[in-house]
């Protein structure tokens, strides 16, 4: 489609600089408005990829939103991000909508360094009224001091889906906002999914009172019968007073537990009715005190595959993969040729695999998920043993409590939490897993970086967040064989808390084992064993000569053993003789193996997917230090910084994480540069690299 097809197409879109663009449209042009933000996003997203059954139900609210406020005055906070491209699209950025979640492109989430209209960046759900209520407290505290210029305040309105309700730190705002009356209006946007279907008690409520058009209207309907009793019984039901009228209403009314909590109850409103959420969310902005409008929308609206597939097809339309729509329509599947190579299992499949093998080796193993089933391979246990399957919802601190319960009663749970998510319940594995050494396995998925959801979701900081605790065992497979060895691994260790960590994507192509095996818990693997020295030849790094051959050990954790085996091959023929380790543990250590490749290579180069303060390089060095021995060390991992999104390829090079560039900083090393300028700038610049030592 032409630019200037696209304008026709959608003619009111076209005039849309901001949202103040919005103002002078009447209700009908709002309307079609929606309508031309939900084709933009079908059209766009189908073609290149990115979050899509969420956005498509939030067009009408976003739209009514933003022609009542005046955004940034007024704060729009999107819980997660999964369903604000509608507002990135009336924020300026509906013409670079083509490239979200592309290197360089818009952010997949909210990103406060991306757009004014952008109050708060999230990528981890549940956060959005917690940061309401401080918002509009700082407001207020600020015009009592003096700090404000005097004007009104703004308003301050979060939109969060009934998924984000799930999440504790949700009840943790609200309960906060009721209690200081703060005049803030939440959207709890209601479509019955977060990106698997929800569960719990709280879910099951929002459903009855969506689905039932009767509670709908309770409220009045209740209160209006008892006034219109016969025989002066309704003028004494009036005489009685609020209190007594609540509690009977409440009895039948949607909304009692947010009255309760002090909060003002407004719905079921049709969330795909800009006129209907206009006049709820005018009403609830103006009042002075906390409001709650409950509206009803369609995950995938107006999208068939995705709003008539019921829960299926709104799970598989939660994301769409680029190229997968044409003219608005699912396009056809390619057909694979017989010849294709198949390519290797991704780690997740492995891992559920591995989990429902070990699940029928021993009946106390059970899986929990944090509501991402199928993102962490557990709908594969959740099909084949749904007894021995539990989620708990987006509630990563319940899913590690609900662990130590049940390993108290001697059952062996797996919690398969992705890296970045798992931060969230630091203080259980510190406070629950840790301290009373208790049996939990941690199945840490999406461990370095995971590409196109960026920095908020990029398995940065477990290697350095997990280490630092005594009585937990880390661990890391090189590839996906490995995988299903150290789940047997975890599954057989008794004492205490086990955590092992592998990356998002594709395995590295090795024969699945037909039985798993235990490994020794805190032993490394010699993979390749330097050869004797050997006169010097030219090498495929361009390098500096060196007067004599240099050994090197070149020790990865995790998929940094790939990369070692990269910059082995690039090193190979030359005169550094490389020796390649898996380490696989990086508590404990294999103190034997460091101290032998320390007293027998010139450097020791460690290799982490992760960041190097207090990371496995950090492990390395420290053991070697305390045992008395300075070898060099040159530790490779990811920078002191927030990496971008973008594929995972292009963000290895950016960080130099690749065997060429680890390659080209063991040379510049070995001939005596500490990361001397050489090699496309300073090493300490370009990756997450440093060495220690003499």
């Amino acid at each position: 489609m032409t630019e200037k097809q696209a304008r026709g197409k959608h003619e009111l879109l076209a005039r849309i600089d901001g949202p103040e663009d919005l103002k002078a449209l009447s209700e009908e042009e709002l309307a079609q408005l929606a309508q031309e933000v939900r084709e933009h996003i079908i059209d766009t997203v189908g073609e290149i990829g990115g979050h899509f059954g969420a956005n498509l139900g939030t067009c009408e609210l976003a739209v009514a939103l933003h022609s009542l406020l005046e955004s940034p005055k007024d704060k729009i906070l999107w819980d997660v991000g999964h369903q604000a491209y509608p507002h990135k699209v009336l924020t300026g950025r509906h013409q670079r909508l083509g490239t979200i979640r592309q290197y360089g492109g818009l952010t997949p989430f909210c990103s406060i360094d991306e757009s004014e209209h952008d109050i708060m960046g999230a990528g981890h759900a549940s956060t959005s009224i917690g940061y309401a209520v401080g918002i509009k407290e700082g407001m207020r505290h600020a015009r009592a001091v003096g700090l404000s210029d005097g004007e009104d305040e703004g308003k301050v309105v979060a939109v969060i889906g009934d998924g984000g309700m799930t999440g504790g730190v949700a009840f943790e705002a609200i309960g906060q906002a009721g209690g200081l009356g703060t005049p803030i209006t939440v959207v709890l946007n209601d479509n019955g999914m977060s990106i698997a279907p929800n569960v719990g008690a709280l879910s099951r409520y929002f459903n009855r009172v969506r689905l039932s058009p009767k509670l709908w209207h309770a409220r009045s309907g209740v209160e209006g019968g008892l006034k219109s009793l016969p025989g002066g019984i309704g003028s004494a039901f009036e005489r009685l007073g609020p209190h007594l009228k609540e509690s009977i209403k409440a009895f039948w009314a949607p909304g009692l537990w947010w009255e309760e909590l002090d909060w003002a109850y407004m719905g079921v409103i049709d969330g795909h009715d800009v006129k209907a959420l206009r006049e709820a969310l005018r009403e609830a902005t103006a009042a002075e005190r906390p409001v709650v409008v409950h509206i009803a929308t369609v995950k995938g609206k107006g999208f068939a595959p995705a709003e008539d597939g019921g829960l299926e097809g709104m799970e598989k339309w939660h994301a769409a993969k680029p190229k997968s729509i044409a003219n608005g329509a699912p396009a056809p599947s390619i057909p694979v040729l017989k010849s294709a190579k198949v390519p290797p299992p991704q780690y997740t499949q492995v891992f559920g695999e591995a989990l429902v093998r070990e699940c029928e080796r021993d009946e106390r193993i059970v899986g929990i998920t944090a509501a991402m089933n199928s993102g962490t391979g557990l709908s594969l246990l959740q099909k084949a043993m749904p007894e021995r399957y539990f989620d708990v919802g987006i509630a990563e601190q319940q899913a590690l409590l609900f662990a130590a319960g049940l390993a108290l009663e001697g059952i062996k749970p797996v919690a398969a939490i992705y890296s970045t998510f798992l931060q969230r319940g630091y203080d259980q594995i510190v406070h629950d897993l840790c301290l009373q050494r208790l049996n939990v396995v941690l199945a840490l998925d999406r461990a370095g970086l995971v590409g196109d959801d960026g920095p908020t979701h990029h398995g940065a900081f477990d290697i350095a967040y997990l280490r630092c605790l005594p009585n937990i065992v880390l661990m890391a497979p090189r590839d996906e064989a490995m995988l299903a060895h150290m789940l047997r691994t975890a599954l057989e260790y008794d004492d205490g808390p086990i955590a092992l960590r592998y990356p998002r994507g594709e395995g590295a192509g090795v024969a699945l084992p037909k039985r798993t095996r235990a490994l020794e818990i805190g032993t490394g693997e010699i993979l390749r064993e330097a050869p004797a020295r050997t006169p010097a030849r030219p090498a495929r790094v361009v390098k500096p000569a060196l007067a004599a051959a240099k050994r090197v050990a070149l020790i990865g954790y995790g998929s940094g053993v790939g990369k070692a085996l990269e910059a082995a091959a690039e090193l190979e023929g030359g005169d550094i003789a490389v020796t390649v380790v898996d380490a696989r543990f990086a508590k404990p250590i294999d103190a034997g193996l460091m101290a032998q490749l320390a007293a027998e290579h010139d450097l020791l180069v460690t290799i982490e997917e992760g960041v190097l303060a207090g990371g496995f390089g950090s492990a390395v060095w420290e053991t070697l230090n305390e045992a008395g021995a300075a070898p060099r060390i040159l530790r490779v991992g990811l920078p002191d910084r927030y990496v971008t999104h973008g594929k995972p390829a292009l963000l290895h090079e950016e960080v130099g994480f690749t065997g060429r560039r680890i390659a080209e900083r063991v040379a510049v090393a070995i001939a005596g540069g500490k990361g001397a300028e050489a090699f496309r700038g300073s090493a300490a610049e370009v990756a997450g690299s440093a060495i220690v030592g003499a």
